[in-house]
Order: structure tokens, then sequence, then C-alpha cells
């Protein structure tokens, strides 16, 4: 028995192995990364950790010895350069690794400016790993000029960093209004005023024409014509799934590698969860990027590899901080046609409510834990709120769930 190998040691796959050995299995599990630390939580990297109020150890998903307790042997700082599926095996530091199963769990990798806009100079950077926000962390100098390109949550919770720090902060972003591709344009203003009352120079349907300086950046000019002085860049123009190892071992890939309702890939002895992976809900097939769906699948995975034949569906929520809000997000929003607005108690404190017909899709919820939650309780149970109720802020949400 060969055992079950997973590539990736990031939060999935930290769950799928975790889960494995709380299942009972009692064959050999590798677990094999590509950095030089046990597992770790990614979405602090942007926020506490890069303000310096949470340390090293405590991004750990569980301590070191957790791994050789329970008989999961780590390999840390190692890559797979190749998976060989007719001998089941993944070759890895020059060697063979025989497997039963194989999960990919290998995440999404961030998208970089191209070279010849200058993505190549020293003191550009991306914020995805430990290495990354390690390398920009002494950039972060109050009074000096950062631009950050792309106004997404990384972006955006970059840019909280900074200007919380005493930096200039300019942010671009080349679609018609930050948080575009992912928010209303209700949630989009909300944060535009935010950033705005922290000094943050936000320009808007502006794209990148190109960075310059000798060797380091030093400037750069934008698409509008202007130019700016600039001490660092930091990018955050979205990421895209890991699958470069999948398609040379000649797996499905459909936005990411292909995996059926249960996580198993074309290969029915090779399974993936987690950014990398593409999966059906409802006749469509989507791709997640977020904690609790690269934990919730990576266990489901676990769950199949010991035969429970449980088909996975996602109950989506999200989350980003940014300066003293903390944004809330239950649910999907794609094909809303409508939104409602529920004031909170306090000024700055306020949720929208995503609808699609009489159908709720989503909660964008800003400081409205309260309203989080209940919106989370009715779209995990299929089930929809009264718009008029939600918009009332003098009735009571809970009765919502009661209905």
């Amino acid at each position: 028995m060969a055992g079950i190998v997973v590539i990736g040691a990031g939060q999935a796959g930290a769950s799928c192995v975790a889960k494995l050995r709380s299942l009972g299995y009692e064959g050999a599990i590798t677990l094999i990364g590509e950095e030089p630390v046990p597992p770790y939580q990614r979405p602090p990297l942007s926020k506490k950790y890069l303000l310096g109020e949470m340390e090293l150890e405590r991004l750990f998903l569980r301590p070191e010895s957790f791994y050789g307790e329970n008989g999961i042997d780590l390999h840390l700082n190692e890559t797979v350069t190749a998976i060989d599926r007719a001998d089941k095996v993944v070759i890895a530091g020059g060697r063979q690794i025989a497997y039963d199963d194989l999960v990919l769990t290998t995440g999404s990798v961030p998208r970089r400016l191209p070279g010849a806009i200058g993505g190549e100079l020293q003191g550009v950077y991306v914020v995805r790993d430990l290495k990354d926000v390690d390398s920009m962390a002494p950039e972060f100098e109050e009074g000096r000029h950062v631009l950050i390109v792309g106004g997404g949550y990384i972006g955006l919770e970059a840019a909280a960093v900074a200007a919380s720090k005493g930096l200039k902060v300019t942010l671009v972003e080349m679609a018609g209004r930050i948080l575009q591709r992912v928010a209303a344009k209700e949630t989009s203003d909300y944060f535009r005023a935010l950033h705005g009352k922290h000094g943050v120079d936000i320009r808007e349907g502006v794209g990148l024409e190109t960075l310059t300086g000798e060797g380091r950046v030093s400037g750069a000019r934008l698409s509008d014509g202007s130019a700016l002085d600039v001490d660092f860049v930091i990018v955050g123009v979205g990421i895209t799934p890991a699958t470069a190892l999948a398609e040379a071992a000649g797996l499905e890939i459909e936005n990411g590698i292909k995996v059926d309702d249960q996580g198993r890939s074309s290969d029915s002895h090779i399974w993936a969860a987690g950014d990398c992976a593409s999966f059906p809900v409802d006749g469509q097939r989507i791709r997640l990027e977020s904690v609790p769906n690269a934990i919730d699948m990576a266990e489901c995975v676990a769950e199949n590899i010991m035969g429970a034949g449980k088909t996975y569906v996602p109950q989506p929520w999200f989350w980003s901080d940014q300066y003293d809000v903390k944004l809330q997000i239950a649910g999907l929003n794609a094909g809303y046609d409508r939104i409602v607005t529920r004031p909170g108690d306090d000024e700055g404190h306020v949720s929208f409510w995503y609808y699609k017909g009489d159908r709720l899709l989503a909660v964008d919820a800003m400081n409205e834990p309260r309203a989080y939650m209940v919106g989370k309780r009715l779209i995990d149970a299929g089930k929809s709120a009264d718009p008029d109720v939600v918009a009332d802020p003098e009735s009571d949400l809970k009765a919502l769930l009661r209905a």
C-alpha cells in the first residue's frame, strides 16, 4: 500500500491530511510543499502580518510537530517536477514517491506585470506568499510613495496597511470602478469613500502604461498621460490556478483542474481541491478562491477517498479587513439584478443584499456581523428574505430565520 500523496502545503493540503487522519486512515500520508515553512494562513499576510501585529508562528495552521505526531511525512522546500500516472508516482527532489491516491492542492499564482513594462524591476511586488510579504515589509516607511496596481481586495488591503503606516498611496484601477468584478457599485462606493478618508488617491478608469527606473522602479506613466514618482509598487491584478503540473500530466483543465462533484479529476486516482480546482454546481462549473472553500473541499475529498461518495456543495463566504472595517461576504452575487441596502446602527455600518428577482444571492456586510450571520444562514438553507423587511432598519433580522 503506497498511501496518499498531497501536493501543495497550503490551507487545502493541510486540511486534507488532517481530515484523513481524523477519519481513521492508517496508510502512509505525504504532504509536499514548495515553501520552507509549514502550512500557514495566507489572509493575514496582507493585513495583520504586514502591519507587524502578528508573529510568524501565529500564522501556522498547526505546530510543525503536529505532522510528525500524526504520521504525516511533511516535505518542505521541495518541488514536484512531474507526475507519472502510469506508474502512480510523483517525482520530487530527484526521487520517486508512490501513491495509491494523489491530491493536488497546488493553489494559485499571482498575475505579474510583463517585463516589457517594468514588471521585473526591483521594488515591484506581488502579495501571495510569506516570501513576498517579508521582502516588501522594509519598504513600508512613513512618507514614502507606493503605487498599487489593481483595485480588488488585495490591492485595497495593501492600500489600507500603507496608509495606516503613514505612506503616500496612489491606487490605479483600469476598470471603471474598484471591485467592479466582484462587488456591486454600492460596495465600491463605500470603500472608495473609506480610503478617501485615509488619504488614498484612487484613480479609476486609469491603467498603468509603464514603470520606469534603472534597475529599480522609480516612476510610473499612467494611461491618462500622468506621471508619478514612486518608491515601490504593489501589483494586485488577480491570480490564476496553478495547473502546470496537472496539465503536464495530461489531466483535463477547465478554468483550473477539472474535477467532478466529489473532487475527482479525469484520472480516477487523482483528486484536486482549493484554488486550483474547478467543480460543477447547479449546472455550471465554478472555481472559488477562498479559505473556506479550500478547507471544505479538501475535507470532502478526504472523505471521498475514504469511500463516502459525498457531493461537494460549497457554502461560500469571504472577508476583508481594511482600517477599522470588517467586510464579511456570504454567498455568490453572480447574476444579481437588485441591491437592497440596510443601514446599521452606527455610522459606517451597513449591509448590501444582492437579489436576483425574489431570490437572495449574497450579502456584503460592513461592520454588521448580525446581518452577515442572518444572510449566510438564509443563503445556506436556500431561503430568501423579504426585501422590504431587510431594508427597514427597525425590523428584526433574526425573525427572517423563523419565517
